[in-house]
């Protein structure tokens, strides 16, 4: 789920990148909670985030911390990229990715990136 989320992401695909999440998802950084309660402007809040000149993200670990039979909490950290391939960050988060109606998805995350 979480390659799949980061293969969306990266082909710039809106419809598959809303597979990868449950709405209502939510979102806590900078010490406020972000909350999209349908998938329409995900992933044009997403490119204002990232910054100028991002071009794809990618996983330099994923970690689970804790699992049940309908949820798994992660800790992860990725990068994000420009097109040259030089980094524009690091950033640690929780990802919860939840079972709800049979569908396997992220639901909430607690991000230190902006």
């Amino acid at each position: 789920m979480l390659d799949a989320h980061f293969a969306a992401l990266n082909a710039r695909d809106e419809a598959a990148l809303a597979e990868t999440l449950h709405f209502p998802h939510y979102r806590l950084s900078q010490g406020r909670v972000q909350i999209w309660e349908t998938s329409d402007q995900y992933f044009a809040d997403f490119l204002a985030r990232a910054g100028d000149g991002w071009d794809h993200s990618a996983f330099d670990f994923r970690n689970v911390i804790a699992a049940g039979a309908d949820k798994v909490h992660f800790d992860v950290q990725f990068s994000r990229y420009r097109a040259d391939g030089s980094v524009m960050g690091q950033f640690r988060s929780l990802w919860v990715i939840a079972k709800l109606g049979g569908r396997w998805a992220a639901q909430l995350r607690s991000s230190f990136a902006a």
